[in-house]
């Protein structure tokens, strides 16, 4: 195992202003998240909309705050969502690999289309 990259690129919808980057690929974590000089170039206001207390890995708890509206692209797919603005690069948690039907391949260090849905996501909603 170790730590997965992937080639995203995060747009503001509004400002047609879109932004590739390297994103670490975190399974174990739930949001997307931007660094602040990424929140400013996509044309959000750093400080952002509102904020969310953050419960980080060491189990400490910061308010972050969220920018919005996002769409982030990863092969042929795409999502709508919020980012928390914090860290020093991006990171692609579970949700965005949820809603695109996206698998991550720990062993070699990558992630993919879900080959069983090659063409179009598919979510389950039960």
């Amino acid at each position: 195992m170790g730590i997965t990259y992937a080639a995203i690129a995060i747009e503001n919808p509004y400002l047609k202003r879109k932004l590739d980057a390297q994103a670490l690929v975190d399974s174990g974590s739930v949001f997307l998240t931007v660094p602040e000089h990424m929140a400013v170039q996509l044309g959000s206001d750093p400080m952002g909309v509102s904020t969310l207390e953050n419960i980080l890995a060491d189990g400490s708890s910061k308010p972050v705050p969220i920018i919005c509206p996002l769409r982030v692209y990863f092969a042929d797919r795409y999502c709508d969502l919020s980012a928390l603005v914090m860290d020093d690069e991006p990171l692609l948690g579970a949700v965005q690999m949820e809603m695109m039907d996206l698998v991550l391949h720990p062993a070699s260090k990558t992630l993919t289309v879900n080959p069983a849905n090659p063409f179009v996501p598919v979510a389950l909603a039960k």
